[in-house]
């Protein structure tokens, strides 16, 4: 199973609309957390556009933060008071998320550009932080934004792989306000994480066009599951010219090449996107699992060593296992399966519906219940969250009648 690195971590809103947690830090500290040293840049070289028919529509960095008439008309009327407020940063968050007005929805189905997330009304993390970003610079906010380190999140989509990171953002004060030489001043981390899962972040600044990059990469990964990898790579390509120091989009274009027969060039990319993040497990798995499909077990081996080091409970291992477990009808050994691999990812809805239907072949039927509205709570769209809550809703009303 091929693994892709994207920026799309679930909102975990436990029933509760969606709301962005804004908390305070010293000016000082704006542009703090971890640092890294100077990685050199994705060779041009390893983009390869003859193999690729071009794209019906190419993609178009410049779309992500543009602001379509809609949103101008929605910042000419509802945001345009919000600038001479004593804080219009705090305004700017409540009027597009604590007030209702466009009751936001989390959805990850697909990477939203700003536009696209203000007339869905729904978004990803990286959706939801775009959108706002580009209402912020239209009111003259600076912006800075973050990668939070952390866990990756897991998802599946055939056998693809998506290992997701968080991004969010700081809002300073604006630039007519503040004052040379106090450090008293308050910026805003806002964030569309629930407020637990703020408590000790570190994070480290992207610039603007690495967010850009982000957000093509993700659409390539989007479009490489939904089986049109020459539009994949179109993106990916966008990705890497917007920002080539973002090495993510070499393994995203070298599983691109690989399900498109490109053997060499699908080693090449692997090889670069781990040289500049040897921790990604990723790229590690990406090209050992190359290799052994070439017969090169012999160069896999020490990559698949370091792979095991790394992680040692690959993603969905024991839910697979659990899944077969139920199958056999051995449905102890699929309950603790499902145990295990909630307890390496508590929240993955999918692991949650399996536990569930594993409880109720035990008859514990209360278990059967919290594991079904944990994976309502965990869901990722609405089409999801209306499976679930249809299946919860049928068991409790089968318990009512006995």
């Amino acid at each position: 199973m091929e693994t892709i690195k994207s920026v799309n971590r679930a909102l975990f809103h436990g029933g509760s609309p969606l709301g962005a947690w804004i908390w305070a830090l010293a000016m000082a500290g704006l542009l703090g957390g971890c640092s890294l040293a100077p990685r050199a840049p994705v060779p041009t070289s390893l983009l390869n556009d003859s193999l690729f028919e071009s794209p019906a529509q190419a993609p178009d960095p410049s779309a992500v933060f543009r602001l379509s008439p809609a949103m101008l008309d929605y910042a000419h009327t509802e945001l345009a008071a919000l600038a001479r407020l004593p804080d219009p940063r705090q305004a700017l968050i409540e009027a597009l998320y604590q007030k209702g007005r466009l009751r936001l929805e989390y959805d990850s189905s697909y990477t939203r550009h700003a536009a696209q997330a203000f007339e869905a009304r729904a978004g990803n993390c990286l959706s939801l932080v775009i959108m706002t970003a580009a209402f912020a610079k239209h009111m003259g906010l600076p912006v800075q934004y973050q990668a939070v380190l952390s866990d990756d999140f897991y998802s599946q989509s055939g056998t693809l792989l998506m290992a997701s990171g968080h991004v969010n953002m700081v809002l300073a004060p604006p630039l007519a306000r503040q004052v040379i030489g106090r450090n008293d001043q308050v910026s805003f981390t806002v964030d569309f994480l629930p407020r637990d899962d703020l408590a000790g972040q570190v994070t480290r600044p992207l610039e603007e066009k690495t967010i850009v990059a982000m957000y093509l990469n993700n659409r390539a990964a989007e479009l490489l599951a939904a089986g049109r990898p020459a539009d994949a790579y179109w993106f990916t390509r966008a990705a890497l010219q917007h920002d080539p120091h973002f090495h993510a989009a070499a393994n995203t274009l070298g599983v691109i090449y690989a399900r498109s027969g490109h053997l060499g060039l699908a080693e090449a990319a692997y090889r670069i996107a781990w040289a500049a993040e040897p921790a990604s497990t990723s790229s590690l798995s990406n090209l050992a699992r190359l290799l052994r499909q070439q017969g090169r077990d012999a160069e896999a081996a020490p990559l698949v060593a370091q792979l095991d080091r790394l992680q040692p409970d690959p993603p969905f291992h024991h839910f697979r296992q659990g899944v077969a477990a139920m199958q056999a009808g051995q449905f102890d050994s699929a309950n603790e399966h499902f145990r295990r691999e909630l307890r390496l990812q508590p929240f993955q809805d999918e692991v949650h519906f399996w536990a569930a239907q594993a409880a109720l072949q035990l008859g514990d039927r209360a278990k059967a219940m919290r594991h079904l509205q944990r994976a309502w709570d965990f869901s990722r769209t609405r089409g999801m969250q209306e499976r679930y809550s249809a299946k919860l809703e049928h068991l409790r009303s089968s318990t009512r009648l006995q």
